[in-house]
């Protein structure tokens, strides 16, 4: 391999150690080292090799979409980075990744340079000054050639720049200059690529189309219409298939250009549009006065069928008509009906209202007559406290009556959840009571093959597995050892079952003792027989039988709203907290 150019070398180190800022000054060195080489020579090749490799070709088209007004050089170095990346990527031939190379890099880079377009072309038509837009206009052109350039180069870029959204944004623009540099663009595309309007889809067609229709039929600027109608032209000559298109999406079009540019200068170009869309429209004209015939009695046929299908159905449309007339209008009438009754019953609630009012006050100036003086301040106190009463019942009452309603529902759903749930739980138990056992189905036999073939895997079996010999004498040894280890395991487990029994019996004795401790008098109120029931060891055992026997006597008798939540236990079963609701825990055998 041949040994990368020093001046790529050092520029690259160059940048990679610099500020961002200063990246895109570093990189116009790039134009020096270019123009050092012939064009299409092996060592032009040769170095933009080496800066694609050297990443110096991302940076540039990475440096496109910085806001260059805050950056040193401007939008001029901005212009020419531009240049130079196009002229980087032209006779590039990348061998390592070469999918990436012009699946991926390529269509950035002329996104990129389409974004830098926009952003010149928007400071171009806001700039006041001729200067600034003067030099603002040229390097909106260093940019248009730049991309020109890179399709050129690349002939699979065309459709790429035409279904890019900023070309679009580019086109669609009422200034004249930088219009007509991004129809020349579109001239350009047309002539690299001249079926590349076929290989894009159909909206974009339709837009670039939209747009140059547009500036012909909006504006009477003759340099936009040649420049529309020599691109019209281009395309009619070398897409036959859109012809028609333009025939049949924009059916003034002809008139448009012989009425409005006939005599602005380019006669020639609009002469030859014009006959190419005469020509077109003249082949297709009996073809359409056929599709226009056919067309015509189709649709006298069916106006005709749907007149005859409303003449049918219009005496029931007429019936249904005056029947939805005839509600509405009931409808409006009780609806005017109920609004004067409510003002009626307003009305009169009103006066009841006054009229109760006035009697009021007049039996209180006739009771303030009747009283005396001194008695007018304590009849007032009782009227202020028989008034608060009587507001506070009132209010007492509707807002019971609200709490009422409002729980209403959440009570019934309630109670309706509680009776499902009780007939469940009855229906569930019934089933697990009367679930028959399953009928006994006797096993199907073998057949004399499958005893056959079950009798020789028993045979192989057993070749393959003898049972080994053994004598008479070891196998009486063998039963005499498991006889003796037998008998020591029954009595190793009866000596076990008989200490567990005894514990259990002092376990059961001290809880009894402690609870008799725990309920004895104290030493001043002992007497004869409490000392007889710590003595006797059946006193305790008997007392505490009794009380659970008493225990179990009250359970039978308890009325039928303290077994609401045994509905499912059996009748001669009494619950443990039955037992020890009153009297405590019998302790038997040590267990609770």
């Amino acid at each position: 391999l041949a040994a990368a150019d020093p001046r790529v070398l050092a520029l690259a180190a160059q940048v990679t150690e610099s500020r961002e800022q200063d990246i895109p000054l570093l990189l116009l060195k790039l134009k020096g080292i270019l123009n050092s080489a012939s064009l299409g020579s092996e060592e032009s090749k040769k170095i933009k090799q080496d800066i694609y490799d050297y990443d110096l070709t991302q940076y540039c088209m990475l440096v496109l979409r910085q806001d260059h007004s805050q950056l040193r050089g401007g939008w001029a170095t901005a212009a020419q980075l531009a240049e130079i990346l196009s002229h980087c990527c032209v006779g590039l031939e990348v061998k390592e990744d070469a999918e990436e190379f012009y699946k991926k890099f390529l269509p950035s880079a002329i996104d990129n340079l389409l974004f830098l377009g926009r952003r010149l072309q928007a400071r171009f038509i806001r700039t006041i000054k001729d200067e600034e837009k003067q030099d603002f206009l040229h390097w909106f052109q260093t940019v248009t050639d730049a991309i020109c350039w890179l399709f050129g180069g690349h002939i699979q870029l065309a459709a790429c720049v035409l279904q890019n959204d900023h070309f679009l944004q580019l086109l669609i623009t009422d200034d004249v200059e930088t219009a007509v540099m991004m129809m020349s663009v579109l001239h350009n595309i047309l002539r690299v690529n001249s079926s590349v309007l076929l290989q894009v889809d159909e909206e974009t067609l339709h837009s670039v189309l939209d747009e140059l229709v547009y500036k012909l039929s909006s504006t009477t600027n003759p340099v936009i219409g040649n420049a529309a109608t020599k691109l019209l032209l281009l395309v009619a000559k070398f897409c036959k298939q859109l012809v028609k298109l333009l025939t049949a999406r924009y059916k003034g079009l002809k008139g448009l250009l012989s009425k409005q540019w006939t005599g602005k200068g380019f006669d020639r170009d609009l002469s030859q549009l014009l006959d190419l869309l005469y020509l077109e429209q003249s082949n297709g004209k009996g073809e359409v006065q056929r599709q226009h015939q056919a067309a015509c009695i189709i649709q006298a046929m069916w106006r005709g069928f749907q007149t005859r299908k409303r003449l049918k159905k219009l005496p029931q449309a007429v019936t249904t008509l005056q029947r939805s007339f005839r509600a509405k209008r009931e409808q409006e009438l009780q609806h005017l009906k109920k609004q004067k009754e409510d003002e009626a019953l307003k009305l009169q609630m009103q006066l009841q209202r006054q009229r109760a009012m006035r009697l009021f006050h007049e039996r209180q100036l006739a009771l303030l007559e009747i009283i005396h003086a001194s008695q007018v301040n304590k009849y007032m106190e009782e009227m202020e406290g028989k008034s608060a009463l009587t507001i506070q019942r009132f209010w007492r009452g509707y807002r019971a009556r609200r709490n009422f309603h409002q729980q209403r529902q959440f009570l019934k759903e309630y109670k309706a959840a509680v009776v499902i749930q009780r007939a469940a739980c009855k229906f569930l138990e019934k089933r697990r009571r009367r679930r028959p056992l399953s009928p006994w189905k006797d096993p199907k036999g073998l057949t004399d093959e499958q005893r056959l073939a079950l009798q020789q895997k028993v045979d192989d079996y057993i070749k393959l597995h003898p049972a080994s010999q053994m004598s008479e004498e070891m196998s009486k040894e063998l039963h005499m050892q498991a006889q003796e280890k037998l008998a020591q395991f029954l009595l190793r487990s009866r000596l076990d079952q008989r200490a567990a029994q005894r514990r259990e019996t002092l376990l059961a004795q001290v809880n009894t003792d402690v609870e008799l401790l725990m309920n004895a008098p104290g030493l001043a109120e002992t007497t004869e027989k409490d000392l007889d029931v710590f003595m006797s060891r059946s006193i305790p055992v008997a007392t505490k039988a009794r009380q659970s026997h008493t225990t179990m006597l009250k359970y039978t008798h308890w009325p039928w709203w303290k077994k609401l939540g045994d509905e499912f236990v059996e009748d001669d079963v009494i619950p443990d907290d039955a037992l020890n609701a009153e009297l405590g825990t019998l302790f038997i055998g040590g267990r609770k």
